[in-house]
């Protein structure tokens, strides 16, 4: 069994590692990227271990994904694997994201140990920080179709590469508990750590500045939902969608609205963040919508859903923290409404 600091030892440095190895290859696409270092861990596994590491592509487990702590999951823990194999692991991860999406991926695994103290003997099964699963479907090709997932406790990732350019990129969920870090605790994030602040921040920015009259066009609902919707569903349904027109709003809300929907695109490389801008803009303002559920201020549950015809961010904090706090728990995630996992929705 690998030393439960490995982990931490492994994030640390590969921080800095993996800004420099994927910096060294910026000629190359990430969707190449990614299939040169998701090969190379790979090769590093012994039978047993690959056995779990590969699914086929057509499996049905490739579009099964959840965020809520699992006794397992399809793919290879970082728990099974050496702290080489580790770096291997997560070196794919970082090709898949951009350094903020990295930045937000390795704190939300870390925050298992935080939960691990907060909540106390009886929960080292349930939080893991080594317990996130990388998966590769299909073989990983520069022409043919494969996928990639990582995900875990708060964390689910998945990509689809095909002709080694990265066509799908969802869904893509992230997750914090403590949304705001109230106590000090041992390891490497600080008391006031807020792993998602400006997805948070932007939106009560956003909400606030708006009109009276606009503020209760925006408004959907007194109360914020419990979740999600649509979570862990292989795709999101089509619903009409609710809210405040972003072409109804004035310069600032609309370059607010941007701000906050340019942040969830820019969890991916720049590449694809670029092209997940460019099919979202495409939709334009005119069909895209800004609803929002619940109180306008931190601390009470509340919830916004950005929707257009192409794309849908939903975020909701309602849930206490560890300690107690009220509204200290977000869940956060970006869906194509063309379909995730490079699949069409049906009726679509």
């Amino acid at each position: 069994m690998l030393r439960r600091s490995s982990i931490f030892l492994a994030l640390a440095s590969i921080c800095v590692l993996l800004t420099i190895s994927v910096a060294m290859r910026t000629g190359d696409a990430p969707g190449s990227q990614m299939k040169s270092f998701a090969s190379a861990w790979f090769e590093t596994l012994d039978e047993a271990q690959k056995a779990k590491a590969m699914v086929p592509y057509e499996s049905g487990d490739r579009t099964t994904w959840n965020f809520i702590p699992l006794p397992t999951r399809k793919g290879l823990p970082l728990m099974e694997m050496n702290v080489a194999q580790q770096t291997g692991a997560l070196r794919t991860v970082r090709a898949a994201l951009s350094e903020a999406g990295y930045d937000k991926a390795s704190k939300i695994m870390q925050m298992e140990s935080v939960l691990r103290m907060l909540e106390g003997p009886g929960s080292e099964e349930k939080r893991n920080p080594e317990k996130y699963y990388t998966t590769i479907y299909g073989t990983p090709s520069d022409t043919d179709a494969w996928g990639f997932s990582f995900e875990g406790h708060h964390l689910s990732l998945n990509f689809v590469c095909r002709g080694g350019v990265v066509v799908d990129s969802s869904p893509q969920f992230f997750a914090a508990n403590p949304a705001k870090l109230a106590s000090d605790v041992q390891g490497p994030l600080p008391k006031g750590t807020r792993i998602l602040r400006l997805e948070e921040d932007l939106a009560f920015e956003l909400i606030n500045q708006l009109s009276e009259q606009l503020r209760e066009k925006a408004t959907i609902a007194p109360t914020a939902p419990k979740e999600i919707r649509f979570a862990a569903l292989p795709q999101p349904e089509v619903t009409a969608p609710e809210g405040l027109l972003m072409s109804d709003m004035d310069s600032e809300s609309k370059g607010r609205l941007t701000q906050l929907i340019e942040l969830y695109a820019g969890a991916v490389p720049d590449e694809v963040a670029k092209e997940r801008m460019r099919i979202i803009n495409s939709d334009g303002p005119q069909n895209t919508y800004f609803a929002w559920a619940g109180a306008t201020q931190p601390g009470i549950g509340h919830y916004y859903r950005v929707q257009g015809k192409s794309f849908l961010i939903e975020f909701v904090n309602t849930q206490p923290d560890a300690e107690g706090n009220p509204a200290n728990h977000i869940h956060a995630v970006y869906r194509d409404m063309t379909g995730d996992f490079d699949l069409p929705i049906s009726g679509k």
